[in-house]
């Protein structure tokens, strides 16, 4: 069985955002970026379910720029056995992004599309989803756990009301949440390892995709700073100030 797993370079999360002074994007000159957190979470899945024997070959596959060649290099490390970059310029948007891995799904038939429930930095939440629409299969998102029985992903997932547990027939579009594992870190002998690994370059023409942006930016701007908070000495001062800031009637 072959997965294909989506993995998409972004701002580490441990970095603070900085907005440019015209407030036309993030400035990301001189940040550190990394793999999505998500990602790692679904390549780790994908990773462990080659070790116990399910699957046979893990791709990984990122749309961006020249850089994402290094988050490709560092899943290569991680376990994956082939990379496979679209490389454009172009400002990526989550349909087109859906597209490009379907266009690479019908190139390379994977049983099992592992992806992230959501990219930190755009936080849209849509990839996945659209992905599954596109190809026709069935979809899990948001997954705290996951199984292969008999030709089908057994895929747990949370809820409002608790947790659901779905069966979806293979080939089908999982994406993964927060619980789901712990990602492994990338050892030095692997990370070697992985230069030798195959890395393909494509370009969205190569796979007869139009990935023109169809949302415009107006602005971006920082959240407004929180204001100072106040101590009260009991309830009825509480429902007081409360009243006096219009919360209350």
């Amino acid at each position: 069985m072959k997965i294909l797993v989506a993995v998409k370079r972004v701002l580490d999360a441990n970095v603070r955002v900085r907005v440019k002074t015209d407030q036309s994007n993030v400035d990301l000159s001189g940040a550190r970026m990394s793999m999505n957190p998500f990602d790692e979470i679904a390549l780790e899945e994908a990773v462990r379910l080659k070790e116990k024997g399910v699957a046979s070959e893990v791709l990984v596959v990122s749309c961006g720029t020249t850089a994402c060649q290094e988050t490709l290099r560092t899943a290569l490390a991680l376990g994956a056995d082939r990379a496979l970059l679209i490389e454009t310029q172009a400002d990526l948007q989550p349909l087109a992004v859906a597209k490009l891995l379907k266009a690479v799904a019908d190139r390379e038939q994977p049983a099992l599309m592992l992806l992230g429930k959501q990219a930190i930095d755009d936080d849209h939440h849509q990839v996945g989803q659209m992905l599954a629409a596109l190809l026709g299969r069935g979809q899990a998102t948001c997954a705290s756990k996951l199984e292969i029985e008999a030709g089908c992903a057994i895929v747990t997932r949370e809820i409002d009301e608790g947790t659901e547990t779905l069966s979806l027939s293979l080939p089908t579009v999982v994406t993964a949440d927060l619980r789901l594992n712990e990602p492994r870190y990338a050892t030095l002998p692997n990370l070697m390892k992985a230069k030798k690994k195959p890395l393909v370059v494509f370009t969205p023409a190569d796979l007869d995709v139009d990935v023109t942006p169809r949302l415009k930016t107006l602005q971006v701007a920082e959240p407004p700073k929180r204001q100072t908070g106040i101590k009260v000495a009991h309830v009825a001062e509480l429902i007081e100030k409360l009243r006096e800031a219009k919360v209350l009637a």
